[in-house]
């Protein structure tokens, strides 16, 4: 069976930090600013161009660094000013790049981890020093998987060791593709039986009651320490409901997906550009972060092999599935062909347009479908994402 190399970041609080890597860190950033002027200067989005035209006067003026912290820093470099020249050209950046956060990237040769002694190996200007982490329980489940990248990031919570793990996973045989439509409130499965399941999320609930609390907050409690504390309090509180939510949807998801070996979602990256409606609705759909629910259900796809695949989302939700022409309204959110006659939920419609479009990318013929067809609605309590009613109509 063929395989496919799955990447997963992991998070190692350290508990204590030597003064040594204050020093590390402010040297850091000084040069990757440095790069990123000559890279602005000279309009440069090659790394190994810009290694070339900076690392002697590098190596001259930081002797007793390491040398790969110079590579990394070039890596950040390039990927900063490429980032800075795209946002330019859509008219969101102005002025020069510059790079402000504490944060170091670290290859192969600057650290060594250790999950079992639950230290890391850390190379600086001074040599190498051991730094301890707190253990999480996730952890245990890296320990077969090989150490790439990481980032060293210092916050006011304290510092944190990002790695990478990769690990090679065998890709099942790929049969058909399960149609993936999200939307506020309910996420809509397209499954190849010709079924179709309806998983209410409650998740603009969610967000629309934290959002009023917050108001209520900043309206009733002056600007200070105690208002920062409830925001930060809510918005902690938020967070984590919908992190909950969305690891149990995912793992439903890929559930139903694992027999036949594929899940198709919609490219959503450039969606937020065209959202132009009232400014509540705006506020609504730009606190909805179907991105993060996409990337969840992604890594947790490929590491049961199961492939994913993104497609165009223009009209998903207005075309016949049948026959392909526009559909019309038919009631609060149903919508009918007035050419052959189907009739169906939008949302169903999208998810059941998805799946075709996934069989179609892939070249598979798409069989004449029927205009009658049984659908699996469920509802996803907010204690319980894996309860599922199921009705037949």
């Amino acid at each position: 069976m063929p395989s496919e190399t799955i990447k997963l970041t992991a998070k190692f609080k350290l508990k204590e930090t030597p003064e040594r890597l204050d020093e590390l860190f402010q040297t850091y950033r000084e040069i990757v600013n440095f790069l990123i002027t000559h890279a602005f200067e000279n309009n440069i989005t090659s790394f190994y161009r810009l290694k070339k035209e900076t690392y002697k006067s590098l190596r001259q003026e930081y002797p007793e660094l390491p040398s790969h912290y110079l590579y990394t820093a070039c890596q950040m470099a390039t990927a900063i000013f490429k980032s800075f020249r795209k946002r330019k050209k859509k008219g969101k950046a102005r002025g020069r790049p510059v790079f402000k956060k504490e944060v170091i990237m670290l290859d192969d040769h600057l650290f060594k981890l250790n999950l079992e002694s639950r230290r890391v190996n850390l190379s600086t200007p001074n040599g190498r020093v051991q730094l301890e982490f707190y253990p999480a329980k996730y952890h245990e489940k890296f320990k077969d998987w090989k150490v790439g990248q990481a980032w060293l990031v210092r916050t006011p919570k304290g510092v944190f060791l990002n790695v990478v793990f990769s690990k090679e996973v065998e890709v099942r045989e790929l049969k058909a593709f399960v149609g993936v439509d999200l939307n506020e409130n309910n996420v809509t499965l397209s499954l190849p039986n010709g079924k179709f399941v309806q998983i209410i999320t409650h998740e603009r609930e969610v967000r629309t009651g934290y959002f009023v609390k917050r108001r209520r907050i900043q309206r009733k409690i002056r600007a200070g320490k105690r208002r920062k504390e409830l925001l930060e309090k809510y918005g902690r509180r938020e967070r984590n409901r919908l992190n909950d939510l969305y690891h149990k949807l995912a793992n439903k998801i890929v559930e139903l997906a694992e027999k036949y070996g594929g899940i198709a979602l919609e490219d959503l990256t450039e969606i937020r550009d065209s959202i132009g409606y009232s400014a509540e609705m705006n506020g609504r759909l730009h606190r909805w972060s179907f991105r993060k629910l996409q990337s969840i259900i992604e890594y947790k796809a490929k590491l049961k092999g199961v492939r994913v695949v993104f497609v165009n989302p223009a009209h998903t939700s207005s075309l016949c599935p049948v026959c392909g022409e526009k559909l019309s309204p038919n009631g609060h959110r149903v919508l009918k062909c007035l050419n052959c006659g189907f009739e169906a939920d939008r949302d169903v419609v999208g998810s059941w347009n998805i799946h075709l479009r996934a069989l179609k990318m892939w070249g598979v013929t798409v069989p004449p479908e029927s205009p009658t067809m049984k659908t699996g609605v469920g509802k996803v309590s907010r204690n319980d994402a894996y309860q599922l009613y199921t009705s037949h109509g």
